[in-house]
């Protein structure tokens, strides 16, 4: 892929997220991503990017991360013929689990990961819709290398650079299409 080819996605990308102010409380400006979602164009176009990315890194799974993650997520492992893994808010998995703590840009929140979910050394990439303190995803690759798991690289659709979140991931290969 060309520079002028991502250059391409990110602008489609970017004209697909509708920006809701004031949401989920005041002076949070909510990147919604359910215009791009809708378009299995510009969709395709960003999984095939991150694919094409990962590919040669041979991973054994695609770490979704709750709730639009999962959205990213899947497809990426549907791609990449890898598992999923779902990283859920605490109390939402079945099965026995861990679970990690984390700071968000509004608040404080919880993720746990099946105990069994993969083995040492398996690869994996972490996806979601949107990195931005870094909290969540941070929380994540904590839990994958609880169970021994390797994470290959963060995948995200949307990054909000003044957050600083990457700094929390920069130890890992870190991977957006448009940033804020």
């Amino acid at each position: 892929m060309t520079l002028v080819d991502f250059m391409d996605i990110e602008a489609n990308v970017r004209s697909k997220i509708r920006e809701i102010k004031d949401y989920p409380k005041k002076n949070i400006n909510f990147k919604d991503i359910t215009p791009l979602l809708q378009d299995n164009t510009a969709f395709s176009a960003c999984i095939n990017h991150i694919a094409n990315i990962i590919e040669p890194e041979k991973i054994n799974y695609v770490a979704g991360i709750e709730s639009r993650g999962f959205l990213i997520a899947s497809a990426l492992a549907y791609r990449l013929n890898a598992g999923l893994i779902p990283i859920r808010k605490k109390g939402k998995l079945p099965y026995n689990t861990l679970s990690e703590e984390y700071k968000l840009e509004y608040g404080e929140g919880s993720v746990e990961i099946h105990t069994d979910a993969l083995k040492n050394n398996d690869k994996v990439v972490v996806a979601d819709d949107l990195l931005a303190t870094g909290g969540t995803a941070r929380a994540a690759v904590n839990l994958i290398k609880k169970l021994g798991g390797s994470v290959v690289a963060l995948a995200f659709l949307i990054e909000l650079t003044n957050l600083n979140g990457r700094e929390k991931l920069r130890d890992y290969r870190v991977i957006s299409i448009v940033k804020y």
